[in-house]
């Protein structure tokens, strides 16, 4: 007589179905409908596991909202260009970005201020890329952020996105002290440009006609030499430090992605603080 085949989960249940990938016995309540047959759930578990999660091209986590980051950034820049409004031209002195040393009439010593006035005034490099004054500058600004950064963050991921963003707003902060460090300097220019330097890159990489992005680029940096009251510095510094990152995560090679995307991001931050506090050296010496 036959020895009865009961289920390897439930030993009190007989089955004439096992798995078709390790063979074990299953119950209807183990099974799971597979293209072949059954499989049970422990198999069907580590074919989970073994599936790569879906990656950008850059190599970031796909995620559910791909314009998540991009929606707070803007939400931020809003928010802080209501609060201008609210208390003032005070709140901008405290953000912007700026650094000034000179004799007091009063006491004939050194003071400095701004950035220069030491380490505890440095928050200003990253501030000043949220803070506008005027409602053209925020509306031009938030519209290129949402053309431009949207589609960007789809493509990098969040994580590799506000990276990008955040090293290049420091990136024009610093060109910005080391070449006109007496203007009060502000707005996400900076960062926007290095969206575009970015976008520039991967366009190149991915072979698409870079006609249309290089037009709106060469019009955005004549406008940012021509126009008064524009920062060409930080315009500048923000496309370089964001070109730089973008060749760095565009073309590493697969087998070292994350060290040479991550080591490139890197590698830009410490220039932009090196060059902030050369520049912060000059104003005070």
């Amino acid at each position: 007589m036959d020895q009865a085949v009961c289920c390897y989960r439930h030993p009190d249940r007989e089955t004439g179905i096992r798995c078709t990938r390790c063979d074990r016995p299953i119950c209807p309540e183990c099974m799971v409908s597979a293209s072949v047959g059954f499989q049970c759930r422990e198999c069907v578990g580590e074919a989970h596991r073994r599936t790569a999660a879906p990656r950008t091209v850059a190599g970031g986590t796909v995620a559910a909202d791909p314009f998540l980051i991009t929606k707070i950034l803007i939400g931020l820049n809003v928010l802080v260009f209501l609060l201008v409004k609210i208390y003032g031209d005070r709140l901008a002195l405290d953000l912007g970005l700026y650094a000034q040393c000179g004799t007091s009439p009063f006491t004939g010593q050194q003071t400095c201020i701004g950035v220069a006035q030491g380490p505890d005034q440095w928050y200003r490099v990253l501030t000043s890329a949220f803070l506008h004054e005027e409602y053209w500058h925020i509306g031009f600004n938030m519209l290129s952020l949402w053309w431009i950064g949207a589609p960007l963050e789809r493509l990098l991921g969040r994580t590799r996105y506000l990276a990008l963003y955040l090293v290049s707003a420091l990136g024009g902060s610093a060109l910005v002290l080391l070449i006109a460090p007496d203007a009060l300097t502000l707005g996400a220019s900076g960062a926007i440009f290095g969206l575009f330097g970015a976008t520039a890159v991967y366009m190149r990489r991915m072979r698409y006609d870079m006609r249309p992005i290089l037009i709106l680029l060469a019009l955005n940096i004549f406008f940012s030499f021509t126009w008064a009251n524009v920062s060409w510095q930080g315009h500048m510094g923000g496309l370089v430090s964001g070109t730089v990152v973008a060749i760095g995560m565009a073309y590493a090679p697969r087998e070292r992605r994350d060290l040479v995307q991550w080591g490139t991001c890197a590698a830009v931050l410490v220039v932009s603080l090196v060059l902030t506090g050369i520049a912060v050296a000059q104003v005070t010496s």
